[in-house]
């Protein structure tokens, strides 16, 4: 039986949070493996709950947190087994995401390549079912090891478990603050083909003259698209793109398309049509426009970015001023990707 961990108390949350979000924690532990935060649980530390941060890449800080932190920092990362379909590869819940891409790719272990320099944990990736450039992680997952810090339960979650959606799980949605992830596992394929069908990614593999890429080229050609269209959280807060892409049912699609055929969309097998939610906020007006201290980046509207001295009141301010925009002029909702925690429940 592992001991708890120390616990800390009023740690200034502003650095791990990639917002730069102003926020205390009166109480915060580090987590380097699933027995201390059971340790934790039976030590009565989480009886009022607690809140699980990653890298703080998904995270808007509204206040401080009374409940206990748990950071995870659960390290590790190898190979568990290898056929002749390809490799199931593990790592635990606090690596960096794209220090793990990299670390595969660099093994000769393809497949996640097109989810390189997403910001933020390993354990976080199943929770939003990450994805970019044509790739969302489910299709790469095999399953996950989590904590119930209700119960102290350990269990193993396989796909169909998780509920993946669109950007979505179960961890985000009905289950969400439950389950402390501990490891994942991916099974990546050794028949590899590169996934380009996305169309910015493959004009900038053409533009450097590479027809027939390998993962390490996809890797550096996703890492310069996302280099050059994203602001680094180091010297720009932010939280990545900050709206989903609206998915309309096949009737609002097709009078979507009537109205606006010029609109970026993607139409899906069962007639329904995702729309860019970041050409949606554009065409408002958004992009590189200020509300305080938050504003849509002048390089993606799709991104929200703290100027300097912002506070999560601020965030949640421009946020619904864009979604109430883009409302009133298309009749689309737009739904926020990272999760508002702590201070005024909304």
């Amino acid at each position: 039986m592992a001991d708890p961990p120390k616990i800390d108390t009023d740690v200034a949350l502003g650095p791990l949070n990639t917002f730069g979000l102003p926020a205390r924690a009166h109480r915060l532990a580090r987590i380097e493996a699933l027995a201390e935060a059971r340790a934790l649980l039976d030590a009565g530390a989480l009886a009022d709950g607690g809140v699980i941060l990653g890298g703080g890449s998904n995270t808007i800080f509204e206040g401080d947190i009374d409940t206990l932190v748990l950071r995870v920092a659960i390290g590790g990362r190898r190979l568990v087994a290898e056929d002749t379909r390809g490799w199931l590869v593990e790592a635990g819940g606090g690596e960096d995401w794209h220090g793990f891409v990299r670390w595969t790719v660099e093994q000769g272990w393809p497949g996640l390549e097109n989810l390189s320099l997403i910001p933020g944990t390993v354990g976080a990736a199943p929770i939003q079912n990450i994805g970019a450039y044509g790739l969302e992680m489910a299709e790469r997952f095999d399953s996950l090891e989590a904590l119930d810090l209700r119960t102290g339960e350990r269990r193993r979650f396989d796909r169909d478990a998780c509920g993946f959606g669109y950007r979505d799980s179960i961890f985000k949605g009905f289950e969400r603050g439950r389950w402390l992830i501990g490891s994942v596992r991916f099974r990546l394929p050794r028949a590899w083909r590169p996934s380009l069908g996305y169309g910015e990614l493959a004009a900038e593999l053409q533009a450097l003259g590479i027809a027939s890429p390998d993962p390490r080229q996809v890797s550096d050609a996703v890492v310069a698209i996302r280099r050059r269209k994203l602001p680094d959280p180091a010297a720009l807060g932010n939280a990545g793109s900050f709206f989903k892409n609206p998915v309309l049912d096949a009737g609002a699609f097709a009078r979507f398309r009537e109205h606006w055929p010029d609109a970026p969309a993607f139409p899906q097998a069962d007639g329904a049509g995702k729309i860019a939610a970041g050409w949606l906020i554009e065409r408002c007006g958004w992009k590189g426009r200020n509300l305080g201290p938050v504003g849509a980046y002048e390089k993606q509207a799709l991104v929200l970015v703290n100027r300097g001295g912002a506070c999560g009141d601020d965030v949640r301010r421009t946020a619904e001023a864009i979604r109430g925009d883009v409302q009133a002029r298309f009749g689309v909702m737009l739904e926020i990707e990272p999760v508002f925690v702590g201070g005024t429940s909304h």
